[in-house]
C-alpha cells in the first residue's frame, strides 16, 4: 500500500509504503514479537492463547521474553555472543575465502557507476557446512594433567536449547545495526535510497536511507542479503534434526523432507549468489531495519519454525502423503528456478541458444521485457513457484495445527504486496510501456486465473 504527501515546503510529493510512518513505527515494534510468539508457539503445537495474555498484560516482562534469564542473569549476553561471533565468522568468509568480483548494476549517480561484489556465498556456505560437520574446536583432557586442542562436530542442540533466546539477541543486534546505519546514512557524498529519503526519522530508519552502506569493498546489504540469516537457517534445521534424534531416537520422515527442501533453497541461493546484485533488494531499497530484521532476524527464525514444531509435534507422516508433499515441492522448484533462470540468462546475453527465441517488448528506456516463456505465462510466475515451495514445507507438519502454516500464510500476504510495489515503481519507470506490457501478460500469478 502507497500513499502520496507532499512535503511542508511544497516540493514533489512522496510516496510512502507500508502505511507511511505510523505504519513502518508499528511494523518495527511489532516484527520482534511475532518472532518471539512464533517461536513460543512452534514449543507449545498450538496459538499460545495464555502467552498472548501475558504479553499484552505486561510485554517486556523476563517471563514473557526470556523466563530463563531469572534463573541465568548472563544468559542474553552469552547468547549475545554467540550471535556476533555467527556474524564475525561469516565476515571472515566472505573477506578471506577466494571469489569472484562481479559488477553490479549502474547506479543513479550520473555517472553509470557499477560496484563491486565479492562473490563467494557458495564456497562460504560449504566451509561453514565443514567446519560444523568436523571442525568445531574444543579443549579435553589429554590424560597427563594438561589439556589439547580436538575438533569433531559442533553441539547443534544448544541452538534448539536456546532458541528464543537467540532469537531475541539477534533481535537486539538489528536495531544496534539499524541504528548505525540511519546514523552513517547523513554523511556527505552519500547515495540514498529514493524510498527512504521522506525525511521522517521514523519512516526512514525503517526504509534505509542509504542505498549501498559500505566499509571499503564490504557491502553490508548484499552480505547480510544472503550470509549469516540465510546460512544460519541451514544450521537451525540441522539443529533440529540432532535435537529429534535425541529426543525419539529417529530422525521422522517429515523432519528429513524439510531440511533436504530447506536445504537445497539455501544452497541454490548461494549457488545463484549473483543473480541477487539484480533483485529490487539489492538495486532499489535502502539498507534499513526492514531488511536488516529480515534478513538476519525474521529469516532463520522463522523460516526454520517447521523443523522446531516438528521436533516436539511430528505428524509421523506416511510414505503416500510424503510422496504428495515431494511432488509438490518438485513442480514449485521447476516453476522457480526455471522462471528465475531464464531471466538472468536474457539479462545476460538476450543472444543466447536456450533464450534467443524468446519475445520481449522493446520499452521506450531501451529495456525489454519478456513476454514469452515462463515470464510470457505471468508477470511474476516465479513467486508462484517460490510459494508452492513455501506450502510443501508447511505441509510436511500434517493438519493437526494452523502454527505451522504461518509461512504460507505470510509469504502469500507478502508476495502480493512486494508485487505492488513492483507494479507501482515499473508504472513510474517505464510510463505507458508498462500498461502494454500488461496487456501482452495480463496475469500476475496463476497464468488464466489472477
Amino acid at each position: 500500500e502507497t500513499s502520496t504527501v507532499t512535503d511542508k515546503e511544497g516540493n514533489d510529493p512522496f510516496d510512502y509504503e507500508f502505511g507511511g510512518p505510523g505504519g513502518a513505527l508499528g511494523t518495527t515494534l511489532a516484527l520482534p514479537a511475532v518472532v518471539l510468539a512464533l517461536a513460543r508457539f512452534a514449543s507449545v503445537g498450538r496459538v499460545d492463547v495464555e502467552w498472548l495474555t501475558a504479553a499484552k498484560s505486561d510485554p517486556f516482562s523476563s517471563s514473557v521474553l526470556c523466563p530463563r534469564c531469572e534463573e541465568d542473569p548472563i544468559l542474553l549476553v552469552r547468547c549475545g555472543a554467540g550471535v556476533i561471533c555467527w556474524f564475525l565468522f561469516q565476515v571472515l568468509l566472505e573477506r578471506y575465502l577466494p571469489c569472484e568480483v562481479v559488477l553490479g548494476t549502474p547506479l543513479r549517480d550520473g555517472k553509470g557507476t557499477r560496484l563491486p561484489y565479492r562473490i563467494n556465498g557458495h564456497l562460504a556456505f560449504w566451509v561453514t557446512m565443514l567446519v560444523v560437520a568436523v571442525g568445531w574446536p574444543r579443549f579435553e583432557g589429554n590424560g597427563v594433567g594438561g589439556t589439547m586442542l580436538q575438533f569433531g562436530s559442533a553441539p547443534l542442540t544448544l541452538l534448539y536449547d536456546y532458541y528464543t533466546e537467540l532469537a531475541l539477541s539477534t533481535i537486539a543486534l538489528c536495531f544496534g545495526l539499524s541504528l548505525y546505519l540511519y546514523a552513517r546514512s547523513f554523511r556527505q557524498g552519500l547515495l540514498l535510497a529514493e524510498g527512504g529519503n521522506s525525511g521522517n526519522p521514523l519512516y526512514d530508519f525503517f526504509m534505509g536511507r542509504e542505498l549501498n552502506p559500505r566499509w571499503g569493498t564490504f557491502d553490508w546489504k548484499e552480505f547480510c542479503e544472503l550470509r549469516p540469516g540465510l546460512i544460519g537457517w541451514a544450521l537451525l534445521n540441522a539443529a533440529m534434526v540432532s535435537k529429534q534424534k535425541e529426543k525419539l531416537g529417529y530422525v521422522s520422515g517429515s523432519m528429513y523432507l524439510v531440511n533436504a527442501f530447506q536445504f537445497v533453497y539455501v544452497w541454490d541461493a548461494l549457488y545463484q549468489e549473483r543473480a541477487i546484485l539484480t533483485t529490487m533488494d539489492i538495486t532499489t531499497d535502502g539498507f534499513g531495519f526492514m531488511l536488516v530484521f529480515g534478513d538476519l532476524a525474521w529469516v532463520p527464525f522463522t523460516y526454520s519454525l517447521q523443523a522446531r514444531y516438528l521436533v516436539d509435534h511430528d505428524p509421523g507422516l506416511g510414505l503416500p502423503t510424503l510422496a504428495m508433499v515431494v511432488l509438490t515441492n518438485f513442480i514449485g522448484y521447476a516453476i522457480f528456478r526455471g522462471a528465475n533462470g531464464q531471466k538472468d540468462a536474457f539479462r545476460r546475453d538476450p543472444d543466447g541458444p536456450s533464450v534467443r527465441r524468446l519475445t520481449y517488448l522493446k520499452t521506450k528506456r531501451g529495456t525489454r521485457l519478456l513476454t514469452s516463456g515462463w515470464w510470457g505465462m505471468a508477470r511474476k510466475i516465479n513467486y508462484t513457484g517460490d510459494w508452492i515451495m513455501g506450502l510443501s514445507w508447511c505441509m510436511v507438519c500434517g493438519f493437526g495445527s494452523i502454527v505451522p502454516y504461518y509461512y504460507a500464510i505470510y509469504f502469500a500476504i507478502l508476495l502480493v504486496h512486494r508485487s505492488i510495489r513492483d507494479d507501482h515503481m515499473c508504472r513510474a519507470k517505464y510510463g505507458d510501456d508498462w500498461e502494454t506490457y500488461k496487456r501482452l501478460v495480463p496475469y500476475r500469478f496463476i497464468p488464466g486465473i489472477f
